[in-house]
């Protein structure tokens, strides 16, 4: 079982008052990572502490809430590769704050939050480590994919309710499909007034012109979130990619982005239509194994400003990471005289462990929404 979770292993060697960490192999039901370990003010041996240092601790710890996160890993292929995300669920009572601490704890992409929503299947809540976002689509997968597997749900259409409006939902044959609306296109003479220009936007990628797709420009695509989409000439020009970060970033402040996708067209003898590379450090993710809402937007380029006229597309990302994990987004485009009005974009999620995260007290609960009924 392979869990991209460096970076919280590498919190088990440091103190923490606050969490808890717990990795489960669902596959074997044991445990695979050290227990909790303690802070300073929790190794006080009980034999040498006074009844009110004794009261105080318990007082402190019962002050705190321990939230499960379970870990799904998105888009996989075969069973293998995927994007983890935090999925926790019956998060009715979380507060924002206590959304975002849990999020920045468990030092994944996104972390998604399940709640009842009187109308819609669920209502899911979004967190990347640094702040919230509208949609994410892996962390959708993961949701609904986990739903079905503990037997919340069963195949078949649904829905889910974000901060902008509902979107459908469809579970069928092991795999999560979820809504996106139809594009929207900016080329680079569209971004005049932000002082972003099209030379600027590679230089963040370290291209040169001459290793671009030469039949489409870099544009900004939006089916529910805005990405920079790039195309680049071979496989072997997406893996030579090294990204400025800073300057990603500030451009995709001042463009309003999610992030940079470099995506190249396969050559058609693979599993997939394009592989992709994104790059997100406005939103704390330096690259990403799979992105759910950027695959949509490059199946509507590929069909609308590429010429491929098919329907259906797979796309991969995440092969040319420092640590591969590899990806497969499926995408479904929904035509109408010839125009996309919609697509539904999915795949397979995989179960891989569990963080049991500590906040405090106080950042919780929070009044649930009136009218709220089960799911």
């Amino acid at each position: 079982m392979v869990l991209h979770c460096r970076k919280q292993a590498e919190r088990l060697n440091q103190p923490c008052h606050r969490r808890i960490f717990r990795l489960i192999n669902h596959e074997s039901g044991s445990p695979i990572a050290e227990p909790r370990r303690l802070g300073p003010r929790q190794r006080t041996s009980s034999l040498s502490a006074s009844p009110m240092e004794i009261s105080m601790l318990n007082h402190e710890e019962n002050a705190r809430l321990s939230v499960p996160v379970q870990i799904v890993n998105a888009f996989t292929l075969n069973g293998t590769g995927g994007n983890p995300a935090g999925v926790v669920l019956d998060a009715d009572e979380l507060s924002e704050t206590a959304m975002q601490s849990i999020a920045a704890e468990a030092g994944l992409s996104e972390t998604a939050f399940v709640s009842r929503h009187p109308t819609e299947g669920a209502r899911l809540e979004f967190f990347t480590p640094t702040r919230r976002i509208a949609h994410c689509g892996h962390a959708t997968v993961a949701a609904f994919a986990l739903m079905r597997a503990e037997g919340r749900i069963g195949d078949g259409a649904t829905s889910k309710q974000t901060v902008d409006g509902p979107r459908k939902i469809l579970v069928q044959n092991g795999a999560v499909y979820m809504e996106q609306r139809a594009p929207r296109y900016e080329a680079d003479t569209d971004w005049a007034g932000t002082g972003v220009t099209r030379a600027e936007a590679l230089d963040a990628l370290g291209l040169a012109t001459d290793r671009l797709d030469a039949r489409v420009t870099p544009q900004v695509v939006d089916t529910g979130n805005r990405f920079l989409l790039v195309g680049v000439a071979r496989e072997a020009d997406l893996a030579a990619i090294v990204p400025d970060q800073q300057a990603i970033g500030r451009i995709s402040e001042a463009l309003d982005l999610i992030g940079f996708y470099a995506f190249a067209v396969t050559t058609g003898t693979g599993p997939a239509h394009a592989t992709t590379r994104m790059f997100a450090p406005r939103f704390g993710i330096a690259e990403e194994s799979a992105t759910g809402m950027t695959a949509g937007p490059l199946a509507c380029l590929l069909h609308d400003i590429l010429g491929d006229r098919r329907t259906h597309f797979a796309i991969e990302q995440g092969r040319f990471m420092s640590s591969p994990s590899v990806s497969r987004i499926l995408v479904d485009l929904e035509i109408e005289r010839g125009r996309i009005t919609g697509l539904m974009a999915g795949g397979e999620g995989r179960r891989a462990g569990t963080l049991d995260i500590c906040v405090p007290g106080d950042a919780s609960p929070v009044q649930p929404a009136s009218g709220q009924q089960s799911q």
